[in-house]
């Protein structure tokens, strides 16, 4: 039965069902690269601005140096 099925041929036309399908999906979104370009640009200033930050800081230190034990 099933193989009668599918070789039957439909009523509908083929053709005007492939141009009503194709009007009733959505169109595609172009997708941008802005938002990407965005991202990425934040991402590097605001890694150049903690690498200065990390070179004009002063290093700190949890132990005296040994000037300052001389001196006592």
């Amino acid at each position: 039965m099933l193989r009668h099925m599918a070789t039957t041929l439909s009523a509908l036309d083929t053709e005007a069902m492939d141009r009503a399908r194709k009007l009733v999906e959505r169109p595609e979104k172009a997708q941008t690269m802005w938002p990407v370009l965005g991202a990425a640009a934040l991402l590097a200033v605001s890694t150049l601005a903690f690498a200065t930050a990390m070179f004009v800081a002063p290093p700190l230190t949890n132990e005296h140096s040994a000037r300052d034990h001389a001196a006592e």
